[in-house]
């Protein structure tokens, strides 16, 4: 009984937490059709500290949740997916550079090769706003309101 009562305790309490919107580069595509909206897309690595600080600190706050979920649609790209993508009307492929290492044709257009970096694209996928580096809250909130 106790362990249900554990469980039921920490399902109601997570529902309380924000959760940030996460789309693909498709999925966030197709949305834009009938509701057009900026993109923000973070690009990092599985390798790289500061993109993993930005996922356990910027974008766990609560108000930069709730801006990203109402205003934009929100990216989270791994610069090394290996994946195909279809983009604006292209194919973006992985390009392997040996020892099972190398980068993705997107990542490559929306970024310098820098990690973490934030590239916002308008609805017709210009970019507004590129960020290369780690970046808090605050500062994520003050160039996301200035875009709206």
């Amino acid at each position: 009984m106790k362990k249900l009562l554990i469980l039921v305790f920490l399902l109601i309490a997570n529902q309380n937490f924000a959760q940030l919107k996460t789309h693909t580069f498709e999925e966030a595509e197709k949305l834009s059709i009938e509701n057009p909206k900026p993109f923000v897309v973070f690009i990092h690595t599985s390798w790289c500290k500061y993109c993993k600080m930005m996922q356990n600190s910027t974008f766990k706050n609560e108000e930069v949740i709730k801006q990203l979920n109402e205003t934009f649609y929100f990216i989270s790209f791994d610069a090394e997916a290996k994946n195909d993508i279809t983009f604006n009307n292209h194919i973006f492929k992985f390009k392997p550079k040996g020892n099972n290492s190398g980068i993705h044709e997107l990542a490559e257009s929306l970024s310098n090769q820098t990690y973490p970096t934030i590239t916002i694209l308008n609805p017709n996928y210009d970019i507004l706003v590129q960020i290369e580096s780690m970046t808090n809250a605050q500062y994520l909130l003050q160039i996301l309101e200035k875009i709206n």
